[in-house]
């Protein structure tokens, strides 16, 4: 329980500068740092197609690390400190001219994201070497992903009443000061991980081989079906993250006061689709035991879609429908995150299994370099779109970037996430063979230790394996 909870802070962490740079960064370039919606959008295209770009170096170059820490844990204690500072330095918001801003964007950015893949991938592919039972995996996920609608919640919850309080009507300043705060939560939060985990499952000793790995992962056919699901996946949910508050603002015409308490139109909206992702995400072990992963999963993402496709059709001043669609929204895809990264660890089990290299760490950062390339085309969309639309920060919008504004909340991320779980039909692991390949995998772990270590004995073996 204690590596769960700890392994759950991670994600928090991680989820502190992925939800505030989904949720508002591009909110925080046009309507506080100045850029043009199309050169942000470009820079989305470009940073996140970098950041997807380095995953699977990163995930090789862990693959291959070996400490007395184990292969992946490091980078968690190596990365921290980096990645908070850089995280500040994106929202620091200093006094440039336009040109200077465009360049302290893009550098900011990229390093923010090549910061990112730095200790995020290590994490990710940490929790395929902390068991090799793929329930506990489930389990082990399903504290990953409190942890991370944790941190959502948290942003969700945090950010822009922070900016209104703590900028006292100086936006700039209020956002620099929030992501100071929520920076040291950040590092303090991974540094916890690190001294709460453990590696258990060694890495086999075979010769590197880079090109050998890559070609091992690009035959297993589930990982790339999986890969493809991310892609759909995460370029509709970052057309919406990325429009949100201009939704409210623009479109529903909402400002930034406080609706209730504290809570503004937009932060209200996500925080209880953060409690409704909360709330729905301990059934995941339930849905597992009862429907299966993939066909929980698929059924999961499709009713999610229909809700999104939903919002076209409520009225812009009907707020509080639009709030309790959310939240069934969310409901419906609470446990698809756990799932989702439960599954990649049978993925790896089955590289391992069918060819022979295990590569927990290469698998996990291409898997996210799918995710972080649907962020790019979905964060692009979003800048791009809105230019198209003739949106202008703090002009009454026409009724074209009215209608854009339209679209790019309900209709684009609704058909991403109907073609996602239309891929989802062809995935082939069930959980019956995901029962043999974890069989199979632990007789083998089992005889090359027994070759490794011909002195020790039967029961010994047994005590370890129990351990």
């Amino acid at each position: 329980m204690r590596e769960k909870i700890g392994y759950g802070f991670g994600d928090a962490a991680s989820n502190i500068f992925f939800q505030t740079v989904n949720m508002f960064l591009l909110f925080y370039y046009t309507d506080v740092f100045g850029l043009n919606p199309a050169v942000a959008g470009t820079l989305f295209i470009l940073a996140r197609f970098w950041d997807a770009l380095i995953d699977p170096f990163i995930g090789a170059l862990a693959d291959r690390t070996r400490t007395r820490w184990g292969s992946y844990r490091p980078y968690l204690l190596w990365c921290a400190v980096p990645f908070g500072l850089i995280g500040y330095a994106a929202f620091a918001n200093p006094d440039l001219s336009d040109s200077a801003k465009i360049a302290y964007a893009y550098v900011t950015y990229f390093l923010l994201m090549t910061a990112y893949a730095a200790i995020n991938v290590p994490y990710s592919a940490l929790m395929g070497v902390m068991t090799p039972s793929s329930a506990e995996r489930t389990s082990l996920s399903m504290y990953r992903f409190v942890g991370a609608f944790g941190g959502q919640l948290l942003i969700a919850l945090g950010v822009m009443p922070l900016v209104r309080i703590l900028g006292d009507g100086d936006k700039a300043q209020g956002f620099k000061l929030t992501m100071a705060i929520f920076s040291a939560l950040a590092v303090v939060m991974f540094i916890a991980t690190f001294l709460m985990t453990k590696e258990r499952i060694k890495p086999h000793h075979e010769k590197p081989d880079f090109r050998k790995d890559f070609g091992s992962l690009m035959k297993n056919t589930p990982w790339v079906i999986m890969v493809v699901a991310a892609l759909l996946t995460l370029s509709g949910a970052a057309v919406r993250w990325a429009v949100t508050p201009h939704f409210f603002k623009y479109y529903c015409g909402y400002d930034d006061k406080p609706l209730f308490s504290f809570l503004d139109h937009t932060s209200l909206f996500l925080t209880l689709g953060s409690i409704a992702f909360l709330v729905a995400m301990p059934f995941t072990p339930w849905l597992v035991r009862r429907f299966g992963k993939k066909n929980s999963l698929m059924v999961l993402t499709l009713a999610n879609a229909l809700t999104l496709l939903a919002f076209f059709f409520i009225p812009r001043d009907a707020y509080w429908t639009m709030v309790a669609v959310n939240v069934v929204a969310s409901l419906f895809a609470g446990p698809t995150p756990a799932l989702v990264w439960a599954i990649y660890t049978d993925v790896a089990d089955y590289g391992e299994w069918k060819f022979g290299r295990r590569t927990t760490g290469l698998a996990f950062a291409a898997a996210m370099f799918a995710q972080k390339f649907g962020m790019s085309i979905g964060g692009g969309l979003a800048g791009w779109m809105l230019g198209i639309y003739g949106f202008k920060p703090d002009v009454a919008p026409s009724e074209a970037t009215l209608h854009g504004l339209q679209i790019l909340f309900s209709i684009l991320p609704g058909v991403f996430a109907v073609a996602n779980g239309i891929v989802l039909i062809w995935y082939p692991l069930k959980d019956e063979m995901v029962a043999q390949i974890e069989g199979d995998l632990a007789e083998r772990r089992g005889a090359a230790a027994r070759e490794a270590e011909p002195h020790i004995t039967p029961t010994v073996l047994g005590e370890a394996a129990e351990g």
